[in-house]
């Protein structure tokens, strides 16, 4: 070996190890500032979190403020959404991937949806005041607030439902052909519980985004002050991340810890949400033997 290549490969290590020092740091960086948010969050709210907080109304003073109707808002958002978003995300993903023809409609169609996924919140916000709220005269309600919601999270279930399906082995379709199973029992069957782990996937990140919206629901009209729990789908509402933006306003130092004690709230919510949908892809994934 001469020793320009001696060299040569003595500085890609270097370079090598350089780069490897870098993403380390850059890791760490980001672990220690969420611990450091953590830590500020906990430090704070913890001692607000009380049994009164849950099922308290919103209050003007910081005593006896509650979380109990931003609560009821994010989960009733968060069911409609799930329930009009997934079935529909996961439907349009089969069909792109099993039954479209691959011709110009369908590029049409992928590219658009992937450029959907990228869209700011604030722009479906927009859309859903026009669409739901006035133009189909929903008003400020609960099902508005879902559709617009559905609007934002659907790009993202169908493109990683897509990536899901592709993940499946062709073999697995061909053998199912093989043995006389017609294209929807081969999807039915064999496609589609095969890649429910990548889809839960999907389905948590979607979530995740649509907990933590507050853009949207604010453009469709959602308010920070709601005095009752909404019980109907028609009824106003707010949600976690407004009653959270209200309270860190104001200028009372005791309702950044009430607004502290709110973040805790969102984040249990949002940790219980994904280890139910982690246990379901374990499951999903236990029966899957290829």
């Amino acid at each position: 070996m001469s020793l320009q290549t001696s060299n040569r490969h003595s500085r890609s290590r270097l370079l090598s190890h350089a780069f490897a020092g870098i993403c380390l740091l850059s890791t760490l960086s980001c672990i220690a500032a969420l611990i450091l948010l953590l830590w500020q969050v906990f430090s704070h709210g913890i001692d607000w979190l009380t049994w009164d907080f849950i099922r308290n109304l919103p209050s003007r003073f910081p005593a006896k403020a509650g979380i109990r109707s931003a609560l009821a808002g994010s989960l009733w958002l968060l069911g409609l959404t799930t329930v009009i978003s997934v079935p529909i995300g996961i439907g349009a993903a089969i069909y792109l991937e099993e039954y479209a023809n691959k011709n110009r409609w369908r590029t049409l169609v992928q590219t658009n949806i992937a450029n959907l996924a990228g869209v700011p919140s604030i722009v479906y916000g927009i859309l859903g005041l026009g669409l739901f709220v006035r133009f189909m005269a929903l008003e400020r309600s609960i099902l508005a607030g879902a559709l617009t919601l559905s609007l934002v999270v659907l790009p993202i279930i169908i493109l990683a439902s897509q990536e899901a399906l592709r993940a499946v082995p062709p073999s697995i379709r061909s053998a199912s052909f093989a043995l006389g199973a017609t294209k929807w029992q081969t999807v039915w069957h064999q496609v589609l519980p095969a890649s429910i782990p990548g889809i839960m996937t999907g389905v948590i990140l979607a979530i995740a985004r649509a907990l933590g919206e507050a853009a949207p629901l604010l453009a469709i009209g959602a308010v920070a002050y709601i005095p009752f729990a909404p019980s109907r789908l028609s009824d106003e509402f707010t949600a976690l991340p407004i009653q959270i933006f209200n309270w860190s306003a104001r200028p009372q130092e005791d309702f950044h810890s009430v607004a502290a004690a709110g973040i805790i709230v969102l984040l249990g919510v949002l940790i219980c949400l994904n280890a139910i949908a982690v246990f379901v892809r374990y499951r999903a994934s236990k029966r899957i033997r290829w």
